[in-house]
């Protein structure tokens, strides 16, 4: 078996200053990409690492999946274009939020190519590539249902001649799926024939559609490029489902405290939860400022969040606050807790997933908030 190497992550505070630790696999996140790209495509996988890769580090995570295989990284903005150039020399980036004229020589600076997303991005793209002589290729967006970014599947149409000139620059057909996580979304339908039929048009031009839930729609979403996103960090690409991906993350809050609380008392913020009985009360140090949403706190109207203690899963209850949040932790034996044990919010029976259905959000929001202030371990194995 491979030992487990633990790194820590440079500056981040260390582990007896800080309230919680958070760890970060990036065997995992290797492992998820690879069963992407090993297992269920049969084209180029890229990785999404917008969002300092949803929140986990672009750098490590850049690091890990280059070393995995990766060959094409898709950003939001240049300043994280310019990280993962640093840490990977060799592979194609793209810069999913365009082209702008302020940052234009950065784009030659870093090998990167920009998505271009209205017609007057296309326009200023060619003034530029013309300027400077610069052939380093860009992505082509339509918008074929998603309605944010891309220039329209008619304003696509009217380009494609563009593909039959020399130098014309596009060197990707994209669009982005808006409901693939359900699968029988009639949705997927009109924007997958819609993409297929602009395809067409651009004969021996790259083409991607499929982002991680995509990819589970089948073969005939992907094209020639997949670009999972979620699905590498353990987020479940098919929710309705069980998750085929390995878990990337694990939280664990110190206890700062044990107290008993009696019956027909309060806790928290609001006084939004009353004790039904005498209860034995876990203060742990982390709260929404380590990405746990308010909430996830547990009232007197609904249940919220769980945490692990001593093996066994506790509820959350009372608000969330900024620093602290209440288990419940009655139904444990005496002497089981103590001051400065470990309580795990996200790991185990807890899933990334869990804990947001718990907030009523997406396992992305609280993925891409973790950690500002925990102290911060990378795991390879």
């Amino acid at each position: 078996m491979a030992r487990e190497k633990l790194m820590p992550a440079g500056p981040a505070p260390g582990v007896a200053e800080t309230g919680g630790i958070l760890t970060i696999d990036l065997a995992a996140i290797a492992a998820n990409w690879q069963t992407l790209a090993g297992q269920l495509i049969a084209v180029e996988c890229a990785a999404v690492v917008k969002a300092n890769a949803y929140g986990l580090g672009l750098k490590p995570v850049v690091t890990a999946l280059a070393q995995a295989g990766c060959k094409t990284f898709f950003v939001a903005d240049l300043a994280e274009a310019r990280v993962v150039r640093a840490g990977a020399r060799h592979v194609t980036i793209y810069v999913l939020h365009g082209f702008t004229l302020d940052a234009a020589d950065a784009f030659i600076e870093l090998g990167a190519r920009p998505v271009i997303n209205s017609m007057t991005e296309l326009a200023e793209w060619d003034t530029f590539v013309a300027a400077r002589g610069w052939q380093g290729g860009a992505a082509l967006h339509v918008d074929t249902g998603m309605h944010r970014l891309g220039v329209s599947p008619e304003e696509a149409a009217a380009l494609a001649p563009r593909v039959h000139t020399p130098n014309h620059g596009i060197a990707l057909l994209l669009s982005h799926l808006a409901c693939a996580e359900l699968p029988d979304h009639p949705l997927n339908a009109i924007q997958l024939k819609m993409f297929r039929e602009l395809r067409t048009l651009y004969a021996g031009i790259p083409a991607s559609l499929a982002n991680s839930s995509g990819i589970f729609l089948g073969d005939a979403a992907h094209f020639d490029l997949a670009r999972p996103g979620a699905a590498i960090y353990g987020i479940n690409p098919t929710p309705s489902r069980p998750n085929p991906m390995k878990a990337v993350v694990e939280l664990a809050g110190r206890i700062l405290q044990i107290r008993s609380v009696a019956r027909d008392q309060t806790i928290g913020y609001g006084a939004a939860w009353t004790a039904r009985r005498n209860s034995r009360i876990a203060v742990v140090a982390l709260g929404y400022a380590d990405g746990l949403l308010r909430a996830g706190g547990g009232s007197d109207e609904r249940s919220g969040g769980s945490g692990i203690v001593a093996g066994k899963r506790c509820p959350i209850v009372g608000r969330i606050s900024m620093d602290l949040l209440a288990l419940d932790i009655t139904d444990l034996p005496d002497g089981a807790v103590r001051r400065g044990d470990l309580a795990t919010l996200i790991g185990g029976e807890l899933s990334i997933d869990d804990v947001a259905a718990a907030a009523g959000t997406i396992g992305y929001e609280i993925l891409t908030r973790l950690g500002p202030r925990c102290h911060l371990i990378y795991r390879s194995a």
